[in-house]
């Protein structure tokens, strides 16, 4: 008779686990509650402004997903990039990036670790990234970009229209 009690205690925890997975699936076809959020911090909107001011001869995207700028063969490896966002990406008018560019305020005091590995990652796909702690002002953000630009191409003259 023991061998009816084993039967019976594992057809009980089948019935258990399948119980499980249809309430698990009930609670995920439960209708979504969303808000609606705005797309950047007041913050993040003052340096957007200022980087269209400062370089108005260039494209610049905000909250750019990882994703949209590097891909990686594995989903180990995605799985490292797929929920991170750049602040922005600055452009050429032909689209192609010039450099990320991240706005650090308080909430990333003791979160240096994690800022260095996310620019080392950009680094490995090509990318430079510029941090600002404070808003730089139009002249020294378009002194940057034209260093930046002239440090890639080799050249000496400005690559940025006066």
């Amino acid at each position: 008779m023991p061998s009816y009690t084993v039967l019976i205690a594992i057809a009980a925890v089948i019935l258990f686990l399948a119980m499980l997975v249809v309430r698990g699936n009930a609670k995920s076809r439960a209708p979504l509650r969303l808000q609606r959020k705005p797309v950047m911090t007041a913050r993040e909107q003052q340096m957007y402004h200022l980087l269209q001011t400062a370089l108005p001869e260039c494209t610049v995207l905000a909250q750019v997903a990882f994703s949209a700028l590097v891909t990686a063969q594995g989903w180990a490896n995605r799985n490292r990039f797929d929920r991170k966002v750049a602040d922005f990406v600055l452009c050429s008018q032909q689209l192609h990036v010039i450099a990320v560019i991240e706005l650090d305020d308080r909430s990333h005091a003791g979160r240096e670790r994690q800022d260095k590995e996310r620019d080392a990652m950009l680094r490995l796909a090509g990318y430079v990234t510029l941090r600002y702690a404070n808003f730089p002002t139009q002249q020294a953000l378009r002194a940057d970009i034209e260093q930046l630009l002239t440090q890639q191409a080799g050249a000496k003259a400005s690559p940025l229209p006066a």
